[in-house]
């Protein structure tokens, strides 16, 4: 006996698949004539979709931009400190300065001052800053012998005054502030 090969059937789906695309072949050319396009209205929600953008786009712009404001922020943040703590170091050695200047019997603002005189200021000057202001803002100006270089920097001081004989000698007069000795 002889196998015979089963008949091929056609499934439903395939054959209403066949007459969907038929119909379609059909009915399309009538429905693209010009007298059916003039009398179709499409309606689109322009203003909707627009909204929806500008929702979308705010949040994503929004994390962007904070995120760049923060860097911003960061770049500028630490040239900003130094810039206002070398102001209040200078505000510091500027009022520590005009102290010392009127505690010191025998100097006048505006005249040029002895290496006697300049050490005592200096002295006085430095003590005034470490008693009164901040220890931050101390450190920032470098302690005591940062202080009294700014000052001796700052002061009218005869010719022959200089850092040995008038700052070193000043720093010696300042409980706890070790004089920076020049390297031999």
């Amino acid at each position: 006996m002889a196998l015979s090969e089963p008949a091929t059937r056609r499934s439903a789906s395939g054959l209403r698949g066949l007459l969907l695309a038929a119909a379609v072949v059909i009915a399309a050319p009538r429905a693209c004539t010009p007298a059916h396009a003039a009398d179709a209205v499409v309606v689109l929600p322009w203003g909707d979709g627009l909204v929806a953008l500008a929702h979308a786009l705010a949040g994503l712009t929004g994390p962007v931009l904070a995120a760049v404001a923060a860097a911003l922020i960061a770049r500028i943040a630490r040239p900003l400190r130094l810039l206002v703590t070398d102001a209040l170091v200078e505000r510091l050695v500027r009022n520590a300065t005009d102290y010392a200047l009127n505690a010191v019997a025998g100097t006048v603002r505006g005249r040029t001052l002895t290496v006697t005189l300049g050490s005592a200021v200096i002295a006085g000057a430095v003590r005034r800053a470490l008693d009164e202001a901040p220890a931050w803002l101390v450190r920032a100006a470098g302690d005591g012998p940062g202080i009294a270089a700014k000052v001796f920097r700052a002061l009218p001081l005869e010719a022959d005054a200089t850092a040995a004989n008038t700052l070193h000698a000043a720093l010696d007069r300042v409980p706890g502030s070790a004089p920076r000795r020049p390297r031999t």
